[in-house]
């Protein structure tokens, strides 16, 4: 049976934030797409992922008619703790710049934007299989893929998005001729644990130690998201609830008595992390945009808002591009994304480097991070850069809703 084709402007292969974020601001636009994604909505969904949003991005959802949930559900934090030496040392985002993050976790993003597509007749195709795109130097290019029900499907479309991740079939569609791929790996990773308990602090907090770093992240009322530095071959199976708790107590230990409040782990995961950049985010009549295109460290809570803030510069381009039926100026995506995006791979790299403790450092390393850290807290501008790359004012490029 010949595959059932579909006529659309955007094709977009991937359901999750970034690739649903901008089948939303096209349909603000008058332009229609269809997504698609191997995973079902379920999946996704429930996939525990990154919970702090810049400020724009909470704008972006709000303002552009997606969900202020965000702001009625949210946390505001004006500030984050640097911790180190056994004490608390407190960015105040608000004194310093004027702004705050919001605690609003990814998977709650990700089902406002899914909500807001099915409100608006969005066209998503979730739980696909044999995914894969073809034709991409050519003025039409496909996904072909088999539907929930094992119908196979063919999407022709004028521009064709890749923003199906790290892992997922568009990047490595691209020659590797037409590609350069930027990357560093770390020597460590963070092993994550979601447990019951009431929050230990109001707001994050990166710990530098000599086991370590850790961070305390919050999730609700009565769950919390707890990470620790680990090696990346660490097995969860490994660690007890009490020998976590044990590593987590000793690394946030201080003479001032913080200390965590404990409870039952649900949920243990070991998760490494890289730095990497695939340039050009254009090859032919595909773009990439969000994991597809560029991953940074979660140190600086910098993924998901990457991956909106590529949405949102993509749906203004793409505008131009049906205006004036000119794909030339895809080429307008890649100039201004890829700015901000290698200003956030500086960031969250210095916040990786500065907390971690690299295998093998060295006494004057350690202290050396001591001193960097000392620094950044002392200082009235350091800090306000800072909270400034934090809430995410820095990378802002001029928006249109």
């Amino acid at each position: 049976m010949a595959a059932r084709l579909i006529r659309t402007t955007v094709g977009i292969v991937g359901a999750g934030p970034c690739g649903l974020m901008l089948a939303h601001l096209l349909a603000r636009a008058g332009i229609d797409s269809v997504a698609v994604d191997i995973r079902t909505r379920q999946r996704i969904e429930c996939t525990p992922r990154a919970g702090i949003l810049e400020e724009g991005s909470a704008r972006l959802l709000a303002e552009s008619g997606v969900s202020d949930q965000v702001h009625s559900r949210g946390t505001p934090h004006g500030g984050i703790e640097l911790r180190f030496g056994g004490e608390s040392h407190r960015i105040d985002f608000e004194a310093l710049v004027g702004g705050r993050v919001w605690l609003y976790p990814q998977t709650a993003v990700f089902a406002d934007l899914a909500d807001a597509r099915v409100r608006d007749g969005g066209d998503i195709r979730f739980g696909v299989t044999d995914a894969r795109v073809v034709d991409l130097a050519r003025d039409r290019p496909g996904i072909l893929f088999a539907d929930a029900d094992g119908v196979d499907h063919e999407v022709r479309c004028d521009v064709l998005v890749g923003a199906d991740g790290s892992r997922g079939v568009c990047r490595g569609s691209v020659p590797e001729r037409a590609r350069t791929h930027y990357f560093r790996e770390y020597p460590f990773a963070w092993f994550g644990v979601l447990v019951e308990a009431p929050p230990s602090a109001p707001e994050l907090v990166y710990t530098h130690s000599e086991r370590g770093f850790a961070l305390v992240s919050q999730r609700s009322d009565t769950v919390q998201r707890l990470y620790f530095q680990c090696d990346p071959a660490e097995d969860p199976a490994d660690w007890s609830d009490g020998r976590i708790w044990a590593e987590l107590q000793d690394r946030v230990h201080g003479r001032d008595g913080f200390g965590l409040r404990e409870g039952p782990v649900i949920e243990k995961s070991v998760l490494p992390f890289r730095s990497f950049v695939c340039e050009p985010m254009r090859y032919g009549s595909m773009v990439l945009a969000g994991d597809a295109a560029h991953t940074v460290p979660p140190t600086g809570a910098k993924g998901l808002n990457l991956a909106l803030a590529d949405a949102r510069v993509l749906a203004e381009v793409i505008e131009r591009v049906v205006a004036k039926g000119d794909r030339n100026l895809l080429d307008d995506y890649g100039t201004q994304a890829l700015d901000r995006v290698w200003r956030v791979q500086h960031f969250s790299y210095w916040m990786t480097t500065m907390l971690h403790c690299a295998p093998g450092a060295s006494d004057f390393d350690v202290r050396r991070q001591r001193g960097e850290l000392e620094a950044v807290t002392k200082s009235t501008s350091a800090s306000a850069y800072l909270a400034e790359s934090y809430i995410g004012a820095c990378f802002d490029v001029p928006r249109r809703l």
